[in-house]
């Protein structure tokens, strides 16, 4: 039997586990999205006020093709859509795994959960009452009364969007490292000297993240770079938790 044949074999039993688990996310996402859409029209002011409070000569938004304003709407309902199943989104995964988990392994998937869920919560946030308002002075420092911006609605909205995305994504970045090091992949030692590396790396996805602005690029790479350095420190102390409490185990395993 190929590795092909024996991957589907242990995979079908399970195949409509997994396809009840996707309907379920997918049905929350879509009510999440229909909820969001109902108070479209708020939630796009509560990410536009961040603009018009940069600028004086920013009061209003324009779309230059008919549908814009409804695609635009519709992108933002489905983000916050996604946003808002994400704990739901982790928890139907937890709960496919689970059965196949042990105790230590179980707990371990609510520990993921939990804190992955928080990152990201952070992340967007930090984005949003952050990092978009200083962002946005910056840009509209160039607007004067002879050089009026004009920003479009569709255009401003997927730059906030992508910004949320971005920062609550890249809030991981230490809980991964803390993993790691608790699965024993790798020490907070190999980040230290692969430091250098990972800055690289870093600021390749912080620019890519924000679309190539550089702006927007050394605001997502500083806080990065923050998050990284915790991610040391946190992976070397539970490896050092780990290392104590498997040292009085040891000393009994030998007086047996």
């Amino acid at each position: 039997m190929s590795t092909l044949e024996r991957s589907l074999a242990f995979f079908r039993p399970h195949h409509n586990e997994l396809r009840k688990r996707l309907i379920r996310v997918f049905i929350s996402i879509i009510l999440f999205t229909i909820i969001a859409y109902i108070f479209s029209e708020q939630i796009a002011l509560f990410f536009i006020k961040p603009l018009f409070d940069a600028s004086p000569l920013v009061y209003r938004l324009v779309y230059t093709n008919l549908p814009e304003a409804f695609l635009a709407y519709i992108k933002l309902s489905l983000l916050i859509g996604v946003i808002a199943s994400f704990p739901y989104t982790l928890y139907q995964t937890w709960s496919f795994v689970a059965p196949g988990l042990h105790d230590h392994e179980k707990k371990l998937a609510v520990t993921v959960v939990f804190w992955s869920s928080v990152l990201f919560i952070s992340g967007a946030a930090f984005a949003l009452f952050s990092v978009l308002p200083k962002l946005l002075s910056y840009f509209m420092s160039y607007a004067h009364e002879s050089l009026e911006p004009l920003p479009k609605l569709g255009l401003y909205l997927t730059f906030v969007a992508r910004m949320v995305l971005a920062f609550g994504l890249s809030f991981q970045i230490p809980f991964l490292m803390v993993m790691s090091g608790k699965a024993g992949i790798v020490e907070a030692s190999y980040f230290r000297t692969k430091r250098l590396y990972f800055y690289g790396a870093i600021v390749v996805l912080a620019f890519l993240l924000s679309a190539g602005d550089f702006m927007a690029t050394g605001l997502l790479s500083l806080p990065l770079f923050g998050l990284y350095e915790a991610g040391i420190f946190l992976t070397a102390l539970f490896s050092r938790k780990k290392k104590t409490a498997e040292k009085p185990e040891e000393q009994s395993e030998s007086d047996e």
